[in-house]
């Protein structure tokens, strides 16, 4: 059986993280707060100023690349102060296009036409800050960048979270170890007892019943191979060193360590039903908890 080497550094991460970066200069200050916690999914939940709504799609996608998937809240707080040089703008034709519509409409309805100069010059479009576009790209920037900076702190300890839960699991995957060395130890004697046990009945009904000989041997070889363990204990022990491997090597291991346990809990079925042993089925029973134990851990890996 292949033995577990439970020493070697760990790759998984945790959903559950936090993560928090400031930009402030003369003229922006931006705060970004990230937390994530369990989900099967990316449950994104994107909060920022109505000024940079149009950039959300893309920031959600700056969220998914890094954190993968969790329950993931982002707050934007955001503070601008204009500079004192900024000029202002009125793109006239665009003004008089409002005003002359407004005042045709309020004629021919028969409104009064004193605001209308007002509501002209409040139309979508009419007053511009020049420069803006070139602001909005360079907040825009020191945004993103300071998002990224969060994220980083929030992935960051999402390893270090992991970490921690990685040593919680590596214990209870050295009991289940530990259980299928115990099984080994008892298997030879519990095969032995249940062959002297066959052998004692098949002489006793020797004695009394005529036996088809060759047919009876092909009864026992049945039997044997039915209760056989061998190939369980093979597998299982193939499967925990698996586990173990996708653990070292895998950064995104959650869902495939959830297969895997899956087909370790087969195994043990399999191994408790066959084994028709008392002791083998109380180490499978302490196994079986210990393999619960890791799927419950393993709700909160990446």
């Amino acid at each position: 059986m292949q033995e577990l080497y439970l020493n070697k550094e760990i790759m998984l991460k945790s959903m559950t993280g936090f993560g928090k970066a400031i930009y402030e200069d003369e003229q922006l200050r931006v705060q970004i707060e990230v937390k994530s916690l369990n989900s099967k999914h990316a449950d994104i939940s994107l909060q920022v100023p109505k000024v940079f709504a149009e950039h959300a799609v893309g920031w959600k996608n700056l969220i998914t690349a890094k954190l993968h998937r969790g329950k993931i809240d982002l707050h934007i707080s955001y503070e601008y102060k204009q500079p004192a040089n900024l000029q202002i703008g009125i793109q006239e034709s665009l003004f008089k296009a409002y005003y002359n519509l407004l005042e045709r409409l309020a004629n021919e309805v028969g409104a009064p036409t004193n605001k209308i100069f007002q509501l002209a010059l409040k139309s979508p479009g009419v007053m511009v800050s020049k420069g803006d576009s070139e602001v909005d790209a360079s907040i825009q920037n020191k945004i993103e960048h300071t998002i990224q900076v969060a994220l980083q702190k929030c992935d960051q300890a999402r390893m270090e979270e992991g970490t921690i839960l990685a040593t919680t699991i590596n214990t209870y995957l050295q009991k289940i170890a530990e259980g299928l060395a115990s099984i080994e130890k008892l298997d030879p004697a519990r095969s032995d007892a249940i062959k002297t046990k066959l052998k004692g009945k098949v002489e006793s009904m020797n004695s009394e019943l005529p036996i088809d000989e060759p047919r009876l041997e092909q009864e026992l070889i049945y039997y044997l191979e039915k209760i056989d363990i061998t190939e369980e204990k093979v597998r299982l022990a193939t499967h925990l060193a698996y586990f173990e491997n996708v653990m070292q090597t895998e950064e995104l291991a959650g869902k495939k360590l959830g297969f895997i346990a899956q087909e370790i809990a087969r195994e043990l079925n399999t191994l408790g039903v066959k084994a028709n042993d008392a002791a083998i089925q109380k180490h499978v029973i302490i196994m079986k908890n210990e393999l619960e134990k890791i799927k419950e851990q393993l709700q909160n890996i990446l």
